[in-house]
């Protein structure tokens, strides 16, 4: 994925260096979650400035240094390319930090304690409007945050992956297990679970969702549209621009091919790396 840059940005950071308004970075590898919560920033702060959109941990050590430090940052924890952690192991960020995340509270405590705001994804206006207010009421120097030892405590504590998904069939409720999932793809929006079985099922989950809850030692998300079990793959072609096809089992209705984004981390997936 590209950095997203558009004028809009850069209107945000001029009018920032005339009127001294608040500036924003957006950390966030998917486009659309970018976009969104852009979106809803500028509608609860209209006078906050777009300071920069970046998609990944190299691009944001690129960023940091290269600007000045914002006055916040609103940041995802799991990016393409690793944890967010990493940035804050390799430059010191002396800013307040609204870490989002489509895990649940299992590492809210350690958030809470160290004074930081932690969203859970997909991003609420209504939360987002109070982690803004929180920091707008901040008078005083922020506390020494030891990132290190948070990463330490969401490596301890992180559970296993989502195990079971429930959904409704007509008047009933089917539970099933993820790991008689084949793949989820998305058809015209909605998202679908294609069993190893052949079934499919609608899901009221996102793919985004799905990524971060699904473990990531059996699922990977080879585009926008396929989350693949291991499991599922029947035969792989190389592809244009270093890209590769996956011959999906069951096979699937819809063209199955790793973007270029993520076709490099693909292949490490498929090592075992």
């Amino acid at each position: 994925m590209k950095l997203f840059k558009d004028i809009s940005i850069k209107n945000h950071q001029i009018r920032s260096k005339i009127f001294n308004q608040m500036r924003v970075l957006i950390v966030e590898d998917e486009e659309n979650t970018a976009e969104r919560t852009r979106r809803l920033l500028l509608e609860l702060q209209p006078e906050a400035a777009i300071a920069g959109m970046t998609d990944s941990i190299a691009a944001t050590l690129r960023w940091l240094q290269n600007h000045p430090l914002p006055d916040l940052i609103l940041m995802d924890i799991h990016l393409a390319d690793g944890s967010s952690f990493e940035i804050f192991e390799r430059f010191r960020v002396d800013c307040p930090v609204i870490f989002t995340t489509a895990y649940d509270a299992y590492a809210l405590q350690a958030f809470k304690v160290n004074s930081i705001d932690y969203l859970l994804k997909p991003l609420r206006k209504a939360e987002l409007e109070l982690a803004l207010g929180k920091f707008d009421k901040l008078n005083r120097p922020l506390p020494t945050i030891d990132y290190a030892r948070l990463a330490g405590l969401l490596g301890q504590k992180q559970e296993p992956g989502l195990q079971r998904l429930m959904v409704k069939v007509g008047q009933q409720i089917k539970v099933f297990q993820t790991r008689d999932v084949a793949y989820f793809y998305i058809v015209e929006k909605i998202v679908f679970a294609r069993l190893h079985s052949g079934e499919r099922y609608a899901l009221d989950q996102t793919l985004d969702v799905l990524e971060h809850e699904l473990d990531p030692q059996l699922f990977f998300r080879i585009n926008r549209g396929f989350i693949i079990s291991f499991e599922s793959i029947g035969k792989l072609h190389t592809y244009s621009k270093s890209r590769i096809k996956v011959e999906l089992k069951p096979p699937c209705e819809e063209e199955s091919i790793s973007s270029t984004e993520r076709s490099p981390l693909f292949r490490s997936w498929l090592s075992g790396k």
